[in-house]
């Protein structure tokens, strides 16, 4: 990533993830943010495939193993604190695009990762509390102009089938408990919006672009070769 980093001055940047307890399976190679509000890791628990690709662009990074460049990272505020864990590196990613910068994914910097070690497992309620919450506070935040009116009932329709499925899953308690913190913190995230939006370099279209636009976002996600 040091060597990128001098490659590519403006960029920042992050390295593929594998699975610490098996080297053949693919834990991320960037986070991939939808226009409903979902994020998630490329490429998580596919196999790894032989052969190195050229760095690419990514939305953003998990926050496991990447190469910040400091001066941009105090100017946006860093990590907000009121997230905690879980989607706090996507809503960083986000605002560092809205100052205008971009992330390069380096595929010959490899890092092994043990995720969720210490909060029960990402399918656990912490994971899901935080996570969830986190979800709708990043979209408020940070989706910009036109576009947040524009790809707000999408928003919602993905809050909505959210909940349903987690009580499905047995965690409608954990799911309503995350999205009522969600909507009662909602006007202190917007204030910090008015901050974040006020600061914008990146124009509207320049995140529409990066934005994954797929109906199904789960199902139809591109095929990638890795590392």
């Amino acid at each position: 990533m040091l060597s990128a980093a001098k490659a590519h001055p403006d960029s920042f940047f992050t390295s593929c993830h594998v699975q610490a307890a098996n080297h053949e399976i693919l834990d991320g190679d960037g986070d991939t943010m939808h226009a409903s509000g979902m994020a998630w890791r490329e490429g998580h628990g596919q196999p790894i495939s032989q052969g190195a690709i050229e760095p690419r662009e990514i939305f953003s990074p998990c926050a496991a193993a990447t190469l910040h460049r400091r001066d941009a990272l105090e100017a946006v505020g860093g990590f907000d604190e009121d997230f905690f864990c879980y989607f706090e590196d996507v809503d960083l990613g986000f605002r560092l695009r809205l100052a205008g910068h971009c992330w390069l994914l380096v595929p010959n910097a490899v890092a092994y990762h043990v995720g969720s070690a210490t909060t029960g497992g990402r399918h656990g309620d912490f994971a899901v509390y935080h996570g969830q919450r986190n979800l709708v506070w990043t979209y408020m935040k940070n989706m910009p102009g036109a576009l947040f009116w524009l790809l707000l009932p999408a928003h919602i329709a993905l809050n909505l089938v959210t909940i349903i499925l987690f009580f499905l899953l047995g965690q409608g308690a954990v799911i309503l408990k995350a999205k009522w913190n969600a909507f009662c913190g909602i006007p202190r995230m917007w204030k910090k919006r008015r901050d974040i939006q006020g600061n914008r370099r990146a124009s509207v279209g320049e995140i529409w672009q990066v934005l994954d636009k797929s109906f199904f976002p789960l199902l139809f996600r591109s095929k990638r070769r890795y590392i």
